[in-house]
């Protein structure tokens, strides 16, 4: 299949690339900067409203991954206005491009994001549970409907609701210092529940999910095991044989990084990837010290 991707350069992206172009699919990635001569690229810019729409013709299917970094920056007026922009703004435009389209793609994958769900305490979470409250759960919900001009328009449209990923980069690399130096701790009490996932299992998630016609709407895209901050604290402490012993206080995170410090580190929410184990999607690394070993080398 020719399969193109948004969002291919990131952290999600590189990893979906190089697990499609290994299994003989033909990748078309779809950047905002002009494109490589002798690269599979093609131009897009959904803040001018341009896009190659012949190239984006020429594929099968599309995976969708493009957006600001949540966690990159405080969560001022302007940064929110942002994040909505790159993803529900630039997620339309996409989708009114597709629905437009005499032929092209009849499948479109899209991320989405567990902060759907809000903060929900031990409560288990499904793709059958309701929205929670916030600016994050509030951005994936109207994340995911600016898909709806594609799926009216008959493409089956997807929507991976991603947990914490784990890999060699990410969020994880951020975590290491302070827990090399013997520094890390469980963040506030600790007892919030963390949905984290792979990054193998999650660019096989999205493949699966582009390939296999049972694949439709939302699917939670975390690993079966969910753990407590301070299990989670504790298994990476023990994969690098470093103490675990000084907790982070909430009110210090909250200084750091106003808002988005609860909606990130204190929000608990312990989801299941109901759907996809109903499919029969098998995962690789389901359990947080296999993945974590894997990912460090230990």
């Amino acid at each position: 299949m020719k399969i193109a991707i948004t969002g291919a350069s990131g952290f999600v992206g590189e990893a979906l690339c190089g697990h499609l172009a290994a299994a003989g699919h033909q990748v078309l990635r779809f950047v905002r900067r002009r494109p490589t001569p002798g690269i599979e690229e093609a131009h897009w810019n959904a803040e001018t409203g341009k896009i190659n729409a012949n190239a984006l013709a020429s594929c099968d299917a599309v995976v969708h991954l493009a957006g600001a970094n949540v966690a990159e920056k405080r969560w001022s007026a302007a940064r929110k206005e942002e994040l909505c922009s790159s993803r529900v703004a630039a997620s339309r435009f996409l989708a009114e491009t597709l629905a437009g389209l005499e032929t092209g793609p009849r499948v479109l994958v899209a991320a989405s994001a567990i902060g759907f769900y809000g903060d929900r305490g031990d409560e288990v979470l499904t793709e059958e549970s309701t929205l929670g409250e916030g600016f994050l759960a509030e951005l994936c919900r109207d994340w995911e409907a600016a898909l709806e001009p594609a799926r009216v328009a008959g493409i089956r449209v997807v929507n991976l609701r991603i947990g914490l990923v784990l890999g060699q980069g990410g969020a994880l690399a951020k975590m290491l210092l302070p827990f090399k130096l013997g520094l890390g701790g469980r963040l506030g009490s600790g007892k919030q529940w963390l949905s984290w996932i792979d990054r193998d299992d999650l660019a096989a998630l999205f493949a699966t999910a582009v390939f296999d016609d049972r694949y439709q709407g939302v699917i939670n895209a975390v690993a079966p095991e969910n753990v407590s901050n301070s299990s989670f604290t504790k298994t990476l402490g023990r994969v690098l044989r470093r103490p675990t012993v000084l907790p982070v206080p909430a009110f210090m995170m909250r200084l750091l990084f106003g808002e988005m410090a609860d909606a990130l580190f204190f929000s608990s929410a312990r989801v299941e990837p109901r759907r996809a184990l109903d499919l029969g999607f098998e995962f690789r690394r389901p359990e947080l010290e296999q993945s974590l070993r894997h990912v460090l080398g230990r």
